[in-house]
């Protein structure tokens, strides 16, 4: 069933960030640390609790200069608290914190998603639980925008993330391209919707334009951006990734198999190509040259990021999908908190996330240093009057597509790998789509437990 979420009360655009898709490169590695005159504490011990958060390249979070101004004017406010800081990126974030969760390590506040936060970490009961920061009035006006992102921060009743802000992700096309090819008669410009038929017919007119070296990449070299190719392989002929009930992988399905013998196919006639060696990255810096004329992992990030590289108009478009009504793929951002056994370091833990995410003025702050949109109903139009309020549209039209947050199955490291897997075998290993995608949904599902 097709599902869509509340449309957002906001006519919001996004401010300049790193792609949380995988295609945003590195951030800044040095770690900062407040200077912080002593004071009292919030658990009034007249001791100054020292805290350390990290952050992934989420917006401006994932920016040195932007934290540290952040930090300054919190610790101001909070004398007795400092909190040092480290920026991690999306290659080699997950294996500093998995080596600082085994010495003992860990980071007090950490910021990231639900696949994260809730079923890695959430699941291995090394979060706090934050279900004192729900309170009935936080939680409403968050289900306002959409329950999917309660029911995503929780797990077994327990509450492992505090979310800020959400987004859909999407694909985009070279529109110049698109119009001197003759393949613009394929989309639906209002909607920024296509139908499967219409992007084979559009991909086949570019590739017969001879405008571009490639007319889309299929990139399966890595895990990076990988919510991109599963939106395109789930979208085409409405497949789903997992149950409803996110308990088992369906990748198997009969709609997916047909949608990966689809993608195989336009490999094969030129009008798709099938990279190897490539993540999204790579593949967002083909677009952005003007090689490819389209890229599977868009959003307003990547749009900032790479928008004094390209020479065109970068057209935002929802994945093509066989009844014209797609599932978009999100994306939910907010804190989470690693137990670390003291009670002083929780509560100015939770303190500074309520800062960040609750304080009238900073809260809607905090949402445009993201470039997101809020996941909550009442900030409604951060974006307003700012410079980038114009851009909004293109991404406003694309949020009530967002699907199924599947995310918070189990297994999720696990799958990641056996996706591009599976997809190498497909598109370049000479495996049929029905054998490879019977052995990932097998794999996958063993990592569940």
């Amino acid at each position: 069933m097709k599902k869509r979420i509340l449309a957002l009360l906001l006519a919001a655009s996004m401010s300049v960030g790193l792609a949380a898709c995988g295609g945003g490169g590195t951030s800044e590695s040095p770690a900062g640390n407040s200077d912080t005159p002593s004071g009292n504490t919030p658990s009034g011990s007249g001791e100054t609790v020292e805290l350390t958060i990290w952050t992934y390249p989420i917006g401006k979070f994932g920016d040195y200069d932007t934290m540290q101004a952040l930090i300054d004017e919190y610790t101001a406010a909070n004398p007795g608290v400092s909190i040092k800081f480290e920026l991690l990126d999306y290659t080699n974030g997950d294996t500093q914190v998995t080596s600082a969760i085994t010495s003992g390590t860990a980071p007090d506040i950490i910021m990231e998603g639900p696949e994260r936060l809730v079923t890695n970490w959430g699941a291995n009961n090394l979060m706090v639980d934050l279900s004192d920061l729900w309170t009935e009035e936080a939680t409403a006006d968050i289900a306002a925008t959409s329950e999917a992102v309660v029911n995503a921060c929780q797990l077994d009743g327990k509450y492992y993330e505090y979310p800020l802000c959400m987004t859909t992700h999407c694909m985009a096309i070279n529109y110049e391209v698109f119009e001197q090819a003759g393949a613009l008669q394929y989309i639906d410009e209002e909607t920024r919707t296509w139908t499967t038929d219409n992007f084979v017919k559009a991909m086949e007119a570019v590739r017969d334009s001879g405008l571009v070296a490639v007319p889309g990449i299929v990139y399966c070299g890595g895990q990076g951006g990988d919510q991109g190719t599963r939106a395109l392989v789930n979208n085409l002929y409405s497949g789903t990734y997992t149950n409803a009930d996110h308990t088992e992988y369906t990748a198997n399905s009969p709609e997916n198999v047909k949608a990966l013998e689809l993608i195989k196919s336009m490999v094969d006639n030129g009008s798709l190509n099938a990279n190897a060696g490539f993540q999204a990255a790579d593949e967002l810096q083909q677009f952005a040259n003007g090689t490819a004329a389209v890229t599977f992992c868009w959003n307003a990030s990547n749009k900032a990021q790479y928008a004094s590289q390209v020479a065109f108009t970068p057209y935002a478009m929802a994945f093509p999908s066989d009844d014209g009504e797609p599932e978009l793929c999100g994306g939910i951002w907010g804190f989470g908190i690693f137990d670390n056994g003291d009670e002083a370091k929780i509560a100015a833990a939770k303190d500074f996330i309520r800062y960040i995410c609750d304080d009238p003025e900073q809260s809607k702050e905090s949402v445009q240093l993201t470039g997101f949109f809020p996941v909550r109903a009442s900030l409604g139009n951060v974006y307003e009057g700012t410079e980038t309020e114009a851009d909004a549209a293109e991404f406003l039209t694309l949020m009530p597509y967002m699907g199924d947050y599947y995310n918070v199955i189990g297994g999720w490291t696990e799958q990641r790998t056996n996706w591009w897997n599976m997809l190498q075998k497909i598109l370049t290993g000479g495996v049929d789509a029905q054998t490879a995608a019977d052995e990932f949904v097998s794999a996958s599902n063993a990592a569940i437990g």
